[in-house]
């Protein structure tokens, strides 16, 4: 079993004595109880940790850890960005925990035309909280030390910027009029931002599309099936980070 991840504000680059305190401390204490001897990893989530053993507890919510020195996890390349329509009810935040979890980099929200789902006002704000909230947690459980990055919403004009920007720009999008190519044969850059869109259940609007294409983006599909847009992101990212290596 590989050691548990724990979130810090701040790690000493010279390692030493630590207490966990607070919420994580109290997790590690009465929900994993950790005893002396465990192994843990410490990270502030943006790539910054270091390896511990356990040297005691106090009380509830206090342990005691001995650090190694703090290390620096490169940032990876290319890096990966999902933009994901807002899907309905639970389901987005599905989405996050995924695709956390096999490697995403960055996660942007998207109002797109035929969303049923609207972040407005209060209800945006509590949904985007929870979307945060998932990925940070999907980084602790899948034993990340950099954790996804998951954007402010983004517009549909947003979006096409992100795609004019990006070395290598997918839409997730296939009919009839306009049929996408495999992604497995995508040519992928070895460095830079790949960006995957992936549109709501009812598909990429024809303005939305050519508004992508005009930015520099191509369409493609998965394969023969139709995915969810709340496993497409998943499915597509898995696919690329296996072609580009950084599953090796």
């Amino acid at each position: 079993m590989t050691a548990p991840v724990f979130v810090v504000d701040h790690l000493d680059a010279h390692g030493g004595p630590f207490v966990l305190d607070g919420a994580e401390g109290r997790h590690a204490v009465s929900v994993k109880r950790l005893e002396p001897g465990e192994q843990v990893v410490l990270t502030d989530g943006a790539g910054r940790h270091a390896t511990g053993e356990v040297t005691g507890t106090e009380g509830k919510d206090r342990l005691l850890v001995r650090l190694a020195p703090a290390t620096e996890e490169p940032e990876p390349s290319p890096r990966i960005t999902v933009v994901q329509a807002l899907p309905k009810g639970d389901r987005g935040e599905l989405a996050v925990e995924m695709m956390t979890e096999v490697g995403v980099d960055t996660i942007v929200p998207w109002q797109a035309a035929r969303c049923i789902t609207q972040w407005r006002g209060e209800r945006g704000a509590k949904a985007l909280g929870k979307w945060r909230a998932t990925a940070r947690e999907a980084g602790k459980q899948s034993r990340r030390v950099r954790f996804p990055r998951v954007a402010d919403a983004a517009s549909t004009k947003q979006v096409a910027a992100l795609l004019a920007d990006a070395d290598l720009a997918a839409v997730l999008h296939s009919d009839f009029d306009h049929p996408g190519a495999p992604l497995a044969t995508a040519e992928l850059p070895a460095r830079g931002e790949i960006v995957l869109v992936v549109g709501p259940e009812g598909g990429v609007a024809a303005d939305e599309l050519a508004l992508f294409v005009e930015a520099g983006a191509r369409a493609y599909v998965l394969g023969r099936s139709v995915l969810r847009t709340s496993t497409a992101g998943t499915a597509a990212a898995a696919l690329v980070l296996g072609r580009t290596g950084r599953w090796s």
